[in-house]
């Protein structure tokens, strides 16, 4: 895999995936903090925000479009340049309101690099090497999230919120710069189709596309509120549990990317979904505090196991059909994202014990449907 490392495209997007990996992790790290201790916001105004968040997701299907205008690969620069502008200003605004304006930038700047940076992975890299990208990519973006986690955790007890997010916000940006200066296509890959394109032989890569967008969300949304509101976890210790995540999945990301090629996606995803039906029903009815942040360890390593649904669909695509499929995927992906947190946030005043079974049902469903992956298709 040394050659892969010096291609200019893996280049590209390492450094872009440094930038976006700690914008999330910023804001992911602050958010719940901020939100309760300076904009005062509660269980429901959060899940709002968190489902307005997966707007931009939503619409990731509009990069169809703007690719007719744009370079694909110009267009991942961009969206970190939007990413970076978010997350410097959102410690300026600590109001429903404003974390609303400033989450949406942020967000669309994010979802829609991570769509190109899928469809780019899967253009510019073969079969057998792109489960290793991906798990590269992946580690790189885990170190990453290991330094600014790190990073927060020394100055939180120095800085306010609104010097972190402005000094996060502005490398963020410089690397976006860095990204403008640069070319690296070729003219070897096959052209993208420019349009919306629905098949009905992908319906299984929609299906569980869809499953595992539902299923983010009730980690991304719930687990941390979780620890912050139920269980006193302070934004040292949500932090320490990022640094503990990311130093694993450094290692672990790249040994999941060869797992695919060797065993398939198939059995790589049935170790997922089966692992994360206990996650979530354990989250659901611990009280120990230990346990809840083990649990979220455990979750964020599987999380990971995701990408193997991407080179699902390279296994079984036309080439032709990577940019458009990737961009309605990530819509797909983001479906119950819109609703979900919000729904999920009404139901946590209730019983914050809902949105967790209900991620173990949608693991439980997942699970039987992964079972249709043939072996040809591994």
């Amino acid at each position: 895999m040394d050659p892969i490392k010096k291609n200019p495209m893996f280049i590209y997007l390492s450094v872009l995936t440094v930038a976006s990996t700690v914008g999330l992790q910023a804001w992911t790290t602050l958010f719940n903090n901020f939100a309760v201790e300076v904009a005062h916001l509660h269980g429901d105004d959060i899940g709002i925000i968190q489902s307005i968040r997966e707007i931009p997701g939503f619409l990731a299907l509009l990069a169809i479009f703007v690719i007719r205008l744009i370079p694909e690969h110009r267009l991942s620069a961009l969206s970190i340049l939007i990413l970076g502008i978010g997350i410097a200003m959102t410690g300026w605004l600590p109001s429903l309101t404003g974390l609303i304006l400033t989450t949406v930038m942020m967000s669309f700047g994010f979802h829609y690099y991570e769509t190109t940076n899928m469809s780019l992975t899967l253009q510019y890299f073969d079969k057998q090497a792109s489960p290793w990208v991906f798990g590269k990519l992946r580690s790189i973006s885990a170190a990453s999230s290991i330094v600014v986690g790190v990073f927060i955790f020394c100055m939180a007890s120095v800085l306010d919120f609104k010097a972190i997010y402005v000094i996060i916000g502005t490398l963020i940006g410089l690397t976006a710069i860095w990204g403008f200066t640069r070319r690296p296509t070729t003219t070897e890959t096959v052209v993208q189709r420019k349009r919306m394109i629905v098949r009905g032989r992908y319906w299984l890569f929609y299906f569980l596309t869809f499953m595992a967008g539902a299923r983010r969300q009730i980690f991304i949304a719930f687990a941390v509120l979780l620890l912050v509101q139920k269980f006193g976890y302070s934004v040292q210790a949500v932090t320490i549990l990022f640094v503990i995540n990311n130093t694993i999945n450094y290692f672990l990301s790249p040994a999941i990317g060869r797992a695919i090629i060797r065993f398939g996606e198939r059995r790589v995803l049935t170790l997922e979904y089966s692992f994360l039906i206990g996650i979530f029903m354990a989250y659901a009815f611990t009280e120990s505090k230990w346990l809840a942040g083990g649990l979220y360890i455990l979750d964020h390593i599987f999380f990971n196991f995701a990408m193997a649904i991407n080179t699902f669909f390279q296994k079984i695509g036309d080439p032709g059909d990577v940019a458009p499929t990737m961009a309605v995927g990530f819509t797909i992906n983001h479906i119950a994202a819109v609703f979900l947190p919000a729904i999920g946030g009404y139901f946590w005043i209730i019983d914050y014990r809902i949105p967790f079974i209900a991620g173990a049902v949608m693991a439980l469903i997942s699970l039987s449907a992964v079972q249709l992956i043939r072996p040809i298709s591994q």
